[in-house]
């Protein structure tokens, strides 16, 4: 499996336990709303920068969301 696919399925796997949609998720994460949709698609092919806004949105470390 694509490690986009994979990350993407963790991110939506946080969001769903967190109890976060997609837009709030985007917000608390400083990202544009339609971000999230393509991430946990695994569409998008996302920056560093943008697994730290993740992480901290999640309050969590930057590991914890590569660790499928």
């Amino acid at each position: 499996m694509d490690i986009r696919v994979k990350f993407g399925l963790k991110i939506r796997e946080l969001r769903l336990k967190a109890g976060l949609s997609q837009e709030k998720l985007a917000h608390e994460a400083d990202l544009d709303r339609t971000y999230i949709p393509g991430i946990e698609k695994g569409d998008r092919n996302v920056s560093l920068l943008v697994i730290e806004k993740l992480a901290k949105a999640f309050s969590v470390e930057p590991k914890e969301l590569l660790d499928f």
